[in-house]
């Protein structure tokens, strides 16, 4: 009896052994990682035949009385996974429990307009075009604004996504941020401020964006706006004939061009033009709202990043000639 007893206790342990070895053992796997996506509400076998069905070289059945025995079987967690070399039905385990994704990111950088997002959209890896092909107009009813302009919604930031996403999906989210930004710097606005709207903080936190060749002018900036604005004076801003050009800009803007009316055109125009021109960041969001205080009317360019501001026209054709023409 005693020997049958130990037999069976040796045969219990050497189970139990190799249960170990094989939970602990990392799998054959290639050397390219392979990718899993488990769908929403996969029961614990369908997830284990997923896994194998996905290249995984492993026996479902074992795979699957693992996640029984577990006792985790319920918390595994819908998503795109990467399984690479070192992955054993432990670490597997662990990883759809804590639902650790596979993740790609795109940035969208400040200053960019819509096409360049789109085309960014368009070059992430492994994200799905659905907007690709979708006017703006159709881009921004599927997003759930119909009738509102897409240039400027989008907040400039990093924005992670597992594989297959939508790319309509990032959108939504960087929509959602630039909402919750503008709200707070429209909450955060000066008591004088010329601006009657956050629409109007937005444009002009576009066109400060795109003015601003050093971060610490940001302020002297949107001050030389803000005081034009207040004093009825055209804002005169070379980025909003740009953007009015459109793609026929090639790069060189002639005097013609700032003669020549669009919508956008700030020479011609009195006043902030009809949409924003550009993705503004959070500081320049501030800025539009949070001016510095000066009597500044006109700014330009020193040559090295920074701008020299002047309050009057005589001491900015001064700054011109000293800085623009070297006299």
């Amino acid at each position: 009896m005693r020997f049958l007893f130990a037999i069976v206790i040796t045969a219990a342990l050497a189970a139990i052994g190799a249960a170990f070895f094989w939970l602990y053992r990392p799998l054959d796997m290639p050397s390219d990682p392979i990718d899993v996506s488990i769908e929403p509400g996969r029961s614990a076998r369908a997830v284990a035949s997923d896994v194998v069905a996905a290249g995984v070289p492993v026996n479902a059945t074992l795979l699957f009385m693992w996640f029984r025995v577990s006792g985790q079987s319920r918390q595994i967690r819908a998503g795109s996974y990467e399984l690479g070399p070192g992955t054993s039905p432990y670490t597997l385990l662990d990883k759809l429990v804590r639902g650790d994704e596979a993740l790609r990111s795109v940035t969208i950088v400040e200053g960019w307009n819509f096409r360049q997002l789109q085309l960014a959209l368009e070059n992430a890896e492994q994200l799905q075009p659905d907007s690709q092909n979708l006017a703006p107009a159709m881009v921004m009813e599927r997003l759930g604004r119909s009738g509102q302009v897409p240039e400027g919604r989008f907040f400039p930031d990093t924005y992670t996504y597992s594989k297959g996403s939508s790319d309509l999906t990032v959108l939504k989210r960087a929509l959602r941020a630039m909402d919750k930004q503008l709200e707070v710097a429209w909450a955060l606005r000066d008591t004088n401020s010329p601006l009657q709207s956050p629409e109007q903080a937005l444009i002009l936190a576009s066109i400060i964006e795109k003015e601003t060749g050093s971060a610490a002018d940001r302020a002297m900036v949107a001050s030389v706006f803000n005081n034009r604005l207040r004093l009825g004076m055209r804002l005169q801003t070379d980025p909003t004939v740009i953007y009015g050009l459109g793609e026929s800009f090639d790069g060189n803007l002639r005097k013609v061009d700032l003669l020549r009316d669009t919508p956008w055109n700030t020479y011609t125009r009195a006043g902030l033009p009809p949409t924003p021109i550009s993705m503004p960041g959070r500081a320049s969001l501030l800025a539009a709202v949070q001016p510095a205080t000066s009597k500044a009317l006109y700014f330009v360019a020193r040559g090295d990043g920074s701008s020299q501001f002047s309050a009057t026209l005589d001491e900015h054709n001064r700054a011109v000639n000293k800085y623009q023409r070297g006299k």
